[in-house]
């Protein structure tokens, strides 16, 4: 008798996100009308992401989800109404909006924001209902900014919220959220907030966005008082302090939370070569904080692992960032021998690094 085929990992993401644009960063007048700053979250980001997809072998090895919108009702599992219908108006304008705190829609913008939370609905059915072994939202735009209430920084939907709640739904009642974006996942962490069924991790770089949030004492409140695990870092953490990171605090947060699902907001601004983060992390260091999660999922949740696209700005980095991460969660061997970039980053965990987490599991106790 043949064996049974291996559980796949699955790919989701669709050419139209492409079509999402914010415009110029420069808003304020005049200084909009004498330059033109092109837009950090622009769609470069998934259209290089795809080409270097594609000539790695990946998009012919792995399975390519049908693309789905999210519907209003699953929008609304995390979203109020109102907040629905004003995005939804705002790119109904025929030009670009301001609609939260550093977001913003264009006129193409709501198909691709529907798409960016459908996608992710799509790659957790296919591992909650044991279709696929993990898989990975390559999606536009972000999310983990958006609070209930608003967009921001960039994020229109919260797509990773909208996923937990989605599984929960589902049966699937403890969901840990590990958001390893540069910026702190504000969103996520108000929206679970007092929440003990969603365990929120982030590690971020130290007070970077939003100002004043991610602090390592910031622990959730009420019913949900230690849901919340926030693991500042200070700037020039590289791969070894975020691996360090997670066998320090991650990895022991979550064995004690025992969730049923494991998603992760992966956004690879922590990249050395980002334009909007300090850090040093290479694309080797992403594979292994992927292969960290895999083992937590095997160990914990049945192997159920997805991830979810969120920031990274770097249009040479992350590619390969991305590239890194899809490899490593269907076992593909890499396609480059050493990092692409050839970045002279420091290796091995120094003092600063071991020192800030350290701090950081005290105070968390």
């Amino acid at each position: 008798m043949a064996p049974e085929p291996s559980p796949r990992t699955v790919l989701a993401w669709d050419e139209r996100c492409l079509a999402h644009e914010n415009g110029s960063m420069l808003v304020r007048r005049p200084a909009a009308d004498w330059l033109d700053v092109p837009h950090y979250e622009r769609p470069e980001r998934l259209g290089r992401t795809l080409q270097v997809l594609e000539r790695a072998g990946i998009l012919e090895r792995l399975d390519r989800l049908e693309s789905r919108r999210a519907t209003r009702e699953e929008l609304e599992l995390v979203h109020d109404p109102a907040m629905v219908e004003r995005i939804e108006t705002a790119c109904e304008q025929g030009r670009f909006a301001t609609v939260g705190p550093e977001a913003r829609v264009g006129p193409d913008s709501w198909d691709p924001a529907l798409l960016a939370a459908g996608n992710l609905l799509a790659v957790t059915d296919a591992v909650l209902d044991g279709e696929a072994a993990n898989g990975f939202a390559i999606v536009r735009p972000p999310g983990h900014h958006a609070t209930a209430l608003e967009p921001m920084g960039f994020c229109i939907f919260n797509n990773a919220a909208i996923a937990a709640r989605h599984a929960q739904a589902r049966g699937f009642e403890r969901v840990a959220i590990v958001d390893w974006d540069v910026h702190h996942g504000n969103g996520t962490e108000t929206i679970f907030w007092s929440d003990p069924s969603v365990l929120f991790v982030s590690l971020h770089q130290d007070d970077l966005y939003p100002p004043g949030r991610g602090a390592a004492t910031d622990r959730g409140a009420g019913a949900g008082e230690g849901a919340t695990v926030n693991v500042p870092l200070p700037p020039g953490t590289g791969d070894e302090g975020y691996a360090y990171a997670f066998e320090r605090i991650v990895e022991p947060a979550l064995r004690d939370f025992g969730p049923d699902l494991i998603l992760l907001s992966a956004g690879q601004d922590p990249a050395a070569s980002d334009p909007l983060g300090r850090m040093s992390v290479t694309t080797e260091g992403f594979r292994e904080l992927t292969g960290r999660a895999m083992a937590l999922a095997d160990e914990l949740c049945e192997g159920r692992l997805v991830v979810a696209l969120e920031g990274g700005y770097s249009l040479e980095q992350l590619p390969f960032c991305n590239l890194a991460i899809a490899e490593r969660l269907a076992g593909l061997d890499p396609a480059f021998d050493e990092d692409p970039l050839e970045l002279d980053i420091p290796r091995g965990l120094r003092d600063f690094e071991r020192d800030a987490v350290d701090a950081v599991a005290e105070a968390i106790g």
